[in-house]
């Protein structure tokens, strides 16, 4: 069960319209990495995971990245201002101003709309973690792309505090990989010759990983 309540997780202001700078912000709506990405894909991983406390752990993310939703859109929002302006909206995605009445659209950068192709659910919980990593990392990487293009303060507040909310997430997905090491398709990590036989395919060049330091001896190159 879902509810709103009517309040943001965090206030959401911006100094002055910036038309054009809202259309980079739809990336974090519509986009691959984006805040609805996340919460469909932890929501979606949550269905088949039978250990109470990461299946909570995954809805209560789930349930955060909406927070983010509705604050990037409240960003949008305000950066649009109050009027219909095409003119000055001239990169990307100008469908607002024409189509939509300035209401935010479920779409990246560049107006392409929203596609489920961007969730990743595989059953095993140790992939779906290392996704989940992995795309918290690269929400991280677009609100520094996005927090380098503006000099709005009341932008860049909002948007510091979704970076290090990423942050804290990426950390809580760690922290329940670590739990699961001997489960799902890490119980067979590593037990055959095969999985213990290192390639050094770049001549001239140094060895990235060397075996005899970290690994038992067993392992060759």
């Amino acid at each position: 069960m879902f509810k709103h309540e009517k309040k943001m997780l965090h206030p959401v202001r911006v100094d002055r319209p910036n038309p054009n700078y809202a259309v980079l912000m739809q990336e974090q709506l519509g986009g691959p990495c984006g805040e609805l990405r996340s919460a469909l894909q932890y929501l979606a991983q949550s269905m088949r995971i039978k250990d109470p406390e990461i299946k909570d752990l995954f809805l209560d993310i789930a349930s955060e990245e909406l927070c983010h939703m509705e604050m990037v859109s409240e960003l949008v929002n305000q950066l649009n201002g109050h009027d219909p302006d095409a003119k000055n909206a001239v990169i990307g995605n100008v469908e607002p101003h024409v189509l939509t009445g300035l209401t935010p659209m479920l779409t990246n950068a560049s107006g392409f709309p929203f596609t489920a192709a961007y969730l990743d659910s595989t059953g095993d919980l140790a992939a779906d973690l290392l996704s989940n990593i992995a795309g918290e990392q690269r929400a991280k990487v677009v609100y520094q792309n996005l927090y380098r293009q503006i000099d709005d303060s009341g932008v860049r507040e909002t948007i510091d505090f979704l970076l290090n909310r990423e942050e804290a997430h990426n950390t809580m997905f760690r922290e329940a990989f670590n739990k699961i090491a001997a489960t799902g398709s890490n119980q067979d990590w590593g037990i055959t010759e095969d999985s213990r036989v290192y390639f050094n395919l770049s001549s001239p060049g140094g060895q990235f990983f060397d075996p005899s330091k970290s690994q038992p001896p067993e392992f060759r190159i």
